[in-house]
C-alpha cells in the first residue's frame, strides 16, 4: 500500500500531535488511527503502522526522561522486562479470548481514572509514600496493564500513570516517565507480531514516526517544565475521550446496558 506525499505530509503531522501528546499522557492514537483509516488503510493495517510510530514517539519520550533524571533504571528495567512478556501474552491472546466485553468495561474504568486525576491531591510535583510493595507492583499490576496493553491496549497508558502514581506514590512527572519506558516494552512485542504479519506500512510508519519523535521530544519537554499542573487536565481529557471513543462503537455492549 502506498501513500501519496501529500497524504503523508498530513500523517505526519496527525503523528507529531499525537506524539507530543502522548508524552504528556497517552492517548495519541485516537488521532493516528483515525487518520490512517482516512487515508485508506483498512483496520489491522491501521493499527500496526500506528505501532511501529507510536514506537518511535515513546522512545523519544522515554530519552528526554533519560536525560532529565527521571527514570529510575535499576528499579525500572525489572518493570520494563515483565512488561514485554505480559504484553505479548496479551497478544497471543487475542485470537483466543473474547474481547467485547473490555468495551464495556474499559470506560468505566476510564471515567474513574479521569475522577481520580481530577479529585485526588496525591497527584503533585513530589513523591509520597508508596501504598504497595514493589514486588506487588512488579508482579500483580505491571503484567495485568501490559497484558490488556497487548490484548485490548486504549488507555494503557493512563492504567500505567494510575498505577504509578496512586500505588507507588510517585510525583507527576516521575509517574510519566516511568510510563513511557513501560509503555515502550509492552509496544515493543505487538511491533514485533505486526513486522512479522507484514500488516505495517514501513513508508507511512518511518515518516510517522520520526514526525512522532519530534512531537514527543516537544511534550517531554512542556511535562518537564509544568509538571503536575499540565499532566492532570490532559490525563482527564484523554481518559474520558478515550471512554467516548469506545463508547461511541455500536457494538460495545454497554451501549445496551445502559439503553443507548
Amino acid at each position: 500500500m502506498e501513500f501519496s506525499p501529500e497524504i503523508l505530509a498530513l500523517l505526519a503531522l496527525a503523528a507529531f500531535c499525537a506524539g507530543l501528546m502522548d508524552a504528556i499522557a497517552g492517548g495519541g492514537g485516537l488521532l493516528t488511527v483515525p487518520a490512517l483509516l482516512l487515508a485508506g488503510a483498512d483496520p489491522v493495517t491501521a493499527v500496526a503502522t500506528n505501532k511501529l510510530q507510536g514506537s518511535f514517539g515513546t522512545a523519544s519520550a522515554t530519552l528526554a526522561f533519560t536525560r532529565a533524571g527521571q527514570i529510575d533504571w535499576r528499579n525500572a528495567m525489572p518493570l520494563a522486562a515483565i512488561a514485554v512478556f505480559s504484553s505479548v501474552l496479551g497478544g497471543l491472546a487475542v485470537a483466543t479470548l473474547p474481547s467485547h466485553w473490555l468495551g464495556a468495561v474499559v470506560p468505566v474504568l476510564l471515567v474513574a481514572v479521569a475522577l481520580w486525576f481530577a479529585l485526588s491531591p496525591r497527584f503533585g510535583q513530589i513523591d509520597r509514600p508508596a501504598r504497595v510493595s514493589p514486588a506487588v507492583f512488579a508482579l500483580a499490576v505491571v503484567p495485568l496493564i501490559a497484558f490488556y496493553d497487548g490484548f485490548f491496549g486504549p488507555g494503557a497508558g493512563s492504567f500505567y500513570i494510575l498505577g504509578f502514581a496512586a500505588l507507588m506514590g510517585l510525583s507527576g512527572v516521575r509517574a510519566v516517565a516511568q510510563t513511557k519506558l513501560l509503555n515502550l516494552a509492552s509496544n515493543s512485542g505487538a511491533l514485533v507480531f505486526f513486522a512479522l504479519s507484514g500488516h505495517i506500512v514501513w513508508a507511512a510508519g518511518l515518516a510517522m514516526g520520526l514526525a512522532a519523535f519530534a512531537g514527543a521530544q516537544l511534550g517531554s519537554r512542556l511535562v518537564l517544565k509544568h509538571g503536575a499542573k499540565l499532566i492532570r487536565p490532559l490525563i482527564v481529557i484523554v481518559c474520558l475521550a478515550v471512554a467516548v471513543r469506545l463508547m461511541s462503537d455500536p457494538a460495545n455492549p454497554l451501549r445496551a446496558l445502559i439503553g443507548v
